[in-house]
């Protein structure tokens, strides 16, 4: 068989610097996504994914890294489709706090600034070279009367640009200092008109919901079942895996006994293993890895990529690189079909039915 000129590149590089499974070694295009494409080489391409589903555009206090600069970081990866998340939930206007965790009493609020700022940069900056999808990031949970109505304002300045809602908050234990209102049991029934609309139009939706806290490591665990319950043909995308800092003490095979038992009663349910909580306190604990490998393996459809960079305004390519790196450490231990659907995109193609398709993973 010839060699194809891609693969030529990759080899030689391997051979004369030692790039292997290095993630700035030189990515596939965009264009390469296509039926027909050389199949990956594991040994010597990077485990990096080539998606990022949770990737934050815009910081919490609006002064952020340019749009273009952070598409140019994702050229700089294996990175070339991501989503276009905001934060929802931003410090006032006038603040002076950059960071809520050094702010208590300080409100963090839901708010459409974030998304206007991302769906106008997209009007006037899209890259030819990386897939990105517009989310929707302003719902309140805890008080989802308006959000159909927010939708078709922004359906009405921005057609077809959105295609996603999220991340947005169940329970989010961290902004409870900042007046956060987690969603009740009576909120989360309030969601049927615009759960209805994302299931019309087939969006996603990804839902931070913390599963509990160190001191009750299930607390919070009722309201995504209900969530899963009342709304089982939307797409949810459960971030983090439910993690967050307030729970770092769970044992692994507890964590995963919840998540397989939800991914095996609701189908819809996908998670994402964006931020960096779940390699530092989990995936990379001694015992662990082959465990979370094993549940990946067998949920291998069921999962997407992600990084959960914030483009504040003072973080540099160094910040997003580390925490791609990190956040997929653990492809590289996968088996080839898992690493296929989740690390090169295959589930988010056929979660968003792109015209995109994942390589094959070279046989050995």
């Amino acid at each position: 068989m010839a060699c194809h000129p891609f693969m030529v590149t990759i080899a030689l590089c391997s051979l004369l610097i030692g790039c292997a499974n290095d993630p700035e070694s030189e990515a596939r295009s965009l264009t390469s996504f296509k039926s027909g494409a050389s199949c990956y080489d594991r040994t010597t391409e990077p485990y990096t994914a080539v998606v990022d589903s949770h990737l934050h555009y815009r910081p919490f206090d609006g002064r952020a890294i340019s749009f273009q600069q952070v598409n140019d970081f994702l050229r700089q990866t294996s990175v070339r489709f991501a989503n276009v998340y905001g934060i929802g939930q931003m410090l006032p206007a006038n603040s002076t706090c950059s960071n809520y965790l050094k702010c208590p009493g300080t409100p963090v609020s839901p708010t459409t600034r974030n998304d206007f700022v991302n769906a106008a940069n997209m009007l006037e900056h899209a890259p030819e070279d990386l897939h990105l999808i517009l989310s929707m990031t302003f719902t309140d949970l805890a008080n989802p009367e308006s959000t159909l109505a927010i939708m078709a304002l922004y359906e009405k300045e921005y057609p077809d640009m959105f295609r996603w809602m999220g991340e947005v908050n169940l329970v989010k234990q961290a902004q409870f200092n900042n007046r956060h209102e987690p969603a009740t049991p009576q909120d989360i029934r309030q969601w049927a008109d615009f759960m209805s609309e994302l299931e019309k139009r087939d969006y996603p939706i990804t839902i931070h919901s913390d599963l509990g806290n160190n001191r009750a490591p299930t607390l919070y665990v009722p309201l995504m079942e209900q969530v899963l319950s009342l709304y089982p043909n939307n797409k949810i995308i459960w971030a983090h895996m439910g993690m967050s800092y307030e729970l770092t003490n769970m044992k692994a095979d507890h964590h995963i006994a919840i998540l397989s038992a939800m991914l095996d009663k609701h189908s819809n349910l996908m998670l994402d293993t964006s931020w960096r909580i779940l390699n530092d306190y989990y995936f990379s604990k001694r015992g662990n890895q082959a465990k979370y490998v094993a549940f990946f393996d067998q949920y291998s459809k069921r999962i997407l990529p992600g990084s959960d960079f914030v483009a504040f305004r003072n973080n540099r390519f160094s910040v997003y690189k580390e925490e791609l790196e990190v956040t997929g450490h653990i492809h590289q231990f996968l088996s080839d079909e898992a690493f296929r659907n989740i690390a090169l995109g295959q589930n988010y193609f056929e979660l968003l039915k792109l015209e995109y398709v994942a390589p094959e993973v070279c046989s050995s």
